[in-house]
């Protein structure tokens, strides 16, 4: 089976930086998409960034210019680097995937989520 496994999360001060991870395992032919959400308590789950196989990059009017999406293709992760962080930036955040299997289809797959606390 194919999973994400999603690390570096944690509490941070208003203008401080995290770096999340997420890495795909499992039965894996080809990652086309990947990308982070995030959902706040009381609000609907939001992307935050997405980034194409061929590096074409996307983020939220929120987040433009303080975060930044790459990922590896050869340990299938992807990264979200977070600078000056506000604590409106608080919520749990999800990396998502749309993975190729050995079988050729294609499906969403998505982390547990980790949680992400701008406080002073």
């Amino acid at each position: 089976q194919v999973q994400l496994v999603e690390s570096g999360g944690g509490l941070v001060q208003p203008g401080g930086s995290l770096r999340l991870s997420c890495a795909a395992s499992g039965s894996i032919f080809s990652i086309e998409t990947m990308g982070w959400y995030r959902q706040a308590p009381g609000k609907q789950r939001e992307l935050v960034a997405t980034i194409t196989s061929g590096s074409s990059t996307n983020y939220a009017d929120s987040v433009k210019g303080r975060f930044t999406i790459s990922r590896d293709n050869a340990k299938n992760t992807v990264y979200l680097q977070m600078n000056r962080l506000k604590p409106e930036d608080t919520a749990v955040y999800y990396c998502n995937a749309d993975i190729k299997s050995d079988s050729r289809v294609m499906f969403t797959y998505w982390g547990q989520g980790t949680q992400v606390t701008v406080s002073s």
